[in-house]
Order: C-alpha cells, then structure tokens, then sequence
C-alpha cells in the first residue's frame, strides 16, 4: 500500500496517500451536503434523499478506491517493468561502453606507442641537428675570422698534402730567400725550384655577396669580390714568383667545392686574370688530383734513380736462375740413372721368375738320361 505511484513536484506520491485524499473529499462533499441542508428546513423527503446521495457517494468513493487500488497494483507493475527494462538497457549499454572503452584504450594505447616511436625517433634527429647547427655555427665561425679561416683553409691544406706525398717531396711555412712564407711549397724530381701553393683566400667580399638583400648589395659585393681577389694575386706574384727559385706558376687553394664553383660561374674575369698571372686557383677535389699527379712524378723519379739497383738485382736473379737450371740438370742426369738401374733390376727379377717356374715344372722322378733326352728335344 505504501508503494510510490508517481512524482508530483519531485514529491513521491504513494497508495495510501491517494486513499487519504479520496476520504478528505467524501467528507467536504458530506460537508458541504450538511452545510446545505441545514440552511433549509429539514423534511423526510430531503433526508430519504441526502441518505441516498450520501450512500451513492459511499459507493462511489468504494469505487474511487478500488479504481485506484487497481491502478496503484497497473503502476507499481508498470513500474516494476520499466525498473528491469531500465535495468537491462543500462547492462547493456554499460557493457557496450565498457567494451568500446577498452577498444578505444587498445588503440589509444597502439598510437601512443607509435607516438612515443616517433617522438624517439624525432628526438635522435633533433639532437643530430643540434649538433649540425653547432658545427655550422662553428664554422661559419671560423669563416668569420681571418686567422681562424686560414688556420682552416690551412689545416685541409695539409691533410690533402700528407695523405699523398711523401715528407721530403713538401714542406710547410717554408721561408723563401726573400723572407717571405708560402704555406706550402711542393718539391717536384729533377727541378731544385720550389711549387708554391697559398691557402689563405679572401672570402668577407664573398660572404657580403650571399647576405646581399638587393641589387645595389651584390653589385658592390661583387665589385668588391673582384678587388679582394684580384690584390691577393698581386699579393702571390709580387712574393712568391723568385727567378731560379720557384715554379714559374703557383697554386691558390680555394677551400670550399661551392665557392670555387661560384667563382668559375660568375667571376671568369678574376679565374682569366689569375691564369694570366701565372696563378691556378684549385679546389679540394683538384688539389687532391694534382697531388696524384705529383705523386706519380715523384714515384717515377724515384723508380729512375733506383735504376742501377734494379738492374743489379736483376743480374743476380739472371744468375740465380742459371744455377738453378744447372742443378735442375744435373738432377735430371740422376733420375735417368736411377731410370736405368730400375729396369735392369726388374730385367733380373724377370729371369729370376722364369728360372723359378722351370724348376717348378721339371719332374725328378724320370731317370737322369730321359731327362736329358728330353732337354735336348725341348732346345730342338
């Protein structure tokens, strides 16, 4: 009786309350059939009367009460069944989240790896591009400062210069008779002049040209490119050209494959000029072909000077090889004496058999005579 029936402004509404209420209204109906009645004169006939009405309310709120037991016993079933259905809908939409929840947590937890995967590996080239941009900072550095870039150009200068010749075929910060220092000079065989070679190219016009922003920068960057290079080959062949004591040509190191390539592109006037001078501007790559060069020159002269050794020690071989083929033949001579021993043994050890085999066929009970007898016709 007790069971909630419905809300009724978020108040819980249940049985007992709605036969509450059903009472209260047959009383003021009552009531109200009184307060009636008492304000006329009472007869029989109005009384038989109200008794009916009275005893038809009665029977009506018997009624009202069945009616909304029956509906309380529909709802408390209705609701009963909406509870489960609710129940059930909400099992099975909980286990569809729960299931779409670890789904969604196996894949988030894939990507995540795959994530974490990539952002190890963005990590390595990250730190490997730190460490490009420290050495290129460094560089540029280096390039930046005029004894830091010809410590530079200097260093690959000598790192090509070692690795192909040998130590008395160069030699570095050489002082020529004029008090003057090349950073390399290259010894060539059969010549007593000296191949100078100068590492220390002028590269701030060059750097103004690749900062320049407009055209009025780069023609006063290139302009100054021209002058920078064009003194520093005056520079070389007013020092470093010393009659009966250098090469009649000398070598500017460039140390840069990209640099080189811009001045052979935009600047052919300075590449004509230095040629002109008497001046071979190389680059790494070139360098390392003309010390190859000289390496050959080098190991030929080399070759040439060790001639009479070569030709000595080849005699000896000439002569080594004839007492070899004198004791190949003498060898020779004993093994066709040792031929001819074998077959005169195996000639003996043939008779040997033959011999054997007539004594193993004679028959000795004959008498002595017959046996000569037949001797004789077997010689017969």
């Amino acid at each position: 009786m007790d069971r909630v029936v419905f809300l009724l402004n978020k108040t819980p509404v249940s049985v007992s309350d709605l036969l509450l209420a059903a009472a209260a209204l047959a009383i003021l109906l009552l009531a109200k059939a009184a307060f009636r009645s008492g304000r006329a004169p009472a007869s029989n006939e109005r009384q038989r009367e109200l008794e009916r009405k009275i005893n038809a309310i009665g029977r009506q709120g018997a009624e009202l009460n069945g009616s909304l037991r029956s509906i309380a016993e529909v709802l408390g079933s209705r609701q009963a069944d909406l509870a489960r259905l609710v129940t059930e809908r909400l099992d099975t939409v909980g286990e569809r989240v729960g299931h779409g929840l670890e789904a969604s947590g196996k894949t988030a937890g894939d990507h995540l790896a795959r994530l974490n995967e990539r952002l190890a590996v963005i990590d390595a080239a990250q730190a490997r591009l730190t460490s490009l941009t420290e050495e290129v900072v460094g560089l540029k550095d280096i390039l930046a400062n005029k004894q830091a870039r010809g410590a530079f150009g200097q260093g690959r200068l000598e790192a090509i210069i070692r690795d192909a010749l040998p130590d008395s075929a160069y030699a570095f910060q050489y002082t020529l008779s004029n008090n003057t220092r090349p950073d390399c000079v290259i010894r060539l065989p059969g010549d007593h002049r000296l191949m100078v070679v100068d590492a220390k190219f002028p590269l701030e016009a060059f750097i103004a040209l690749k900062e320049s922003a407009n055209e009025e920068a780069r023609k006063y960057a290139s302009a100054r490119v021209r002058a920078d290079v064009g003194k520093h080959i005056r520079d070389i062949g007013e020092r470093y050209f010393l009659p009966d004591e250098t090469q009649d040509i000398a070598i500017l190191f460039v140390p840069s494959e990209s640099l080189y390539a811009d001045i052979n592109e935009h600047f052919a006037d300075v590449v004509q000029k230095a040629q002109r001078s008497r001046i071979i501007l190389v680059s790494p790559s070139l360098l390392v072909m003309a010390v190859q060069v000289m390496q050959a020159i080098v190991r030929d002269a080399r070759v040439r000077e060790q001639t009479h050794i070569i030709q000595a020690e080849v005699r000896r071989l000439v002569e080594d090889v004839a007492r070899l083929r004198a004791r190949v033949a003498r060898l020779e001579g004993h093994f066709k004496n040792a031929q001819d021993d074998v077959a005169s043994v195996v000639v003996s050890a043939e008779r040997i058999a033959r011999t054997g085999a007539r004594i193993d066929n004679m028959d000795f009970t004959q008498p002595a005579e017959q046996q000569a007898i037949e001797k004789m016709k077997a010689a017969e």
